[in-house]
């Protein structure tokens, strides 16, 4: 049996912060894990402003970005091993996602993974996507393996991030696809107020609900799409937004409308399936208001599990995705992604 120690790096589409997680895996008749350590470094207005703008630089700039972001990953980690005397022996790094059009066999995340190694003298998985995507995948999502192999007590795992996603297990395969923008929309609501974003959901619970505008969500075509589908920031800005700015109602209304939108493209999803219990996590999940509209929608047993692993799950199995990589085993699903083939994505770069 052998143990791996690993830094679990996650910056997500909502741009609060960079998550890391410490973690021990061990694998003897199935995998198994500790959480040791745990932090969120929030970003600054220059960083969360030059990765949200990412998107319109050169092809250079990008380069630069990526280097740059490299160098800002590798500090945080060398700060988080001196500050918690730990000795990782791998890091698995997700990067920050500037392009992700998987139908033009585009994604990129930056955030240099050699660089990483170098500052670090460790092991650095990073790249996550671009295999699956090269055969033919979204690359995404990728936390579906970490799904069925960590947490597979729960039949379905439901992630309220920057957009909210969903796994589970469906006539023997995982499936699983993002259902539709979450807190990236949601946020900018708030921030359209000089709020950062509306905690425990207490601006929306304010608001009433605009039957229009929430007809007009529900309608998108998106949501008819079979998966293997995925989401975007491209989405929100192409759909999502101009819809939103057609309605000349109070942010607190849009807040609602919104949380209302959400919770019937959720609960539209897990209605349809067997399963009792369904696992939620990601920021969304501290958002009191949503889930009580959400569990308003469903029979199913919502569970809000620890603070750990509601705001560092995705760090957690980027960890282990990092791990099944260095162990060249499979960690992306083609039942997920709609890929050609399983496979073992990530490039492992040595200092």
């Amino acid at each position: 049996m052998e143990a791996y120690n690993v830094l679990g790096l996650m910056s997500g589409t909502s741009m609060d912060g960079l998550d890391i997680a410490y973690c021990t895996f061990e694998f003897t008749e199935k995998w198994a894990f500790e959480v040791k350590k745990t932090s969120t470094v929030p970003y600054s207005q220059t960083w969360q402003l030059s990765l949200q703008n990412a998107f319109l630089k050169s092809e250079e700039e990008i380069k630069q970005l990526d280097e740059s972001f490299g160098i800002f990953l590798g500090v945080q980690c060398i700060h988080f091993i001196n500050k918690n005397k730990i000795t990782p022996n791998l890091i698995a790094s997700h990067g920050h996602t500037v392009f992700h059009q998987p139908d033009k066999g585009i994604t990129l995340q930056i955030g240099s993974g050699k660089i990483i190694s170098k500052m670090t003298n460790i092991p650095t998985v990073y790249d996550f996507r671009s295999m699956d995507v090269k055969l033919g995948g979204q690359g995404a999502p990728l936390v579906p393996i970490g799904d069925k192999l960590l947490f597979g007590e729960y039949d379905f795992c439901l992630n309220l991030g920057g957009f909210s996603n969903i796994s589970f297990e469906k006539d023997g395969k995982r499936v699983a696809f993002d259902i539709c923008p979450q807190n990236i929309i949601l946020n900018e609501i708030s921030q359209s107020i000089g709020d950062t974003y509306d905690k425990n959901g207490e601006l929306g619970r304010q608001g009433n609900i605009n039957q229009e505008l929430l007809t007009e969500l529900n309608e998108l075509d998106y949501y008819q799409k079979l998966p293997p589908k995925s989401l975007g920031k491209e989405f929100t800005t192409e759909f999502t937004h101009p819809i939103l700015r057609k309605y000349l109602i109070s942010a607190n209304d849009k807040l609602r409308t919104y949380y209302e939108h959400s919770a019937i493209q959720i609960s539209n999803v897990i209605n349809q399936q067997k399963g009792k219990s369904v696992l939620v996590s990601g920021g969304g999940a501290h958002n009191s208001f949503f889930i009580e509209v959400l569990k308003s929608k469903t029979t199913k047993e919502i569970v809000i599990p620890s603070y750990e692993i509601i705001d560092f799950k995705e760090a957690i199995i980027f960890a282990f995705l990092g791990v099944l990589k260095h162990r060249n085993e499979i960690n992306c699903l083609a039942s997920v992604t709609g890929a050609s083939r399983n496979s073992s994505g990530g490039v492992l770069v040595t200092p």
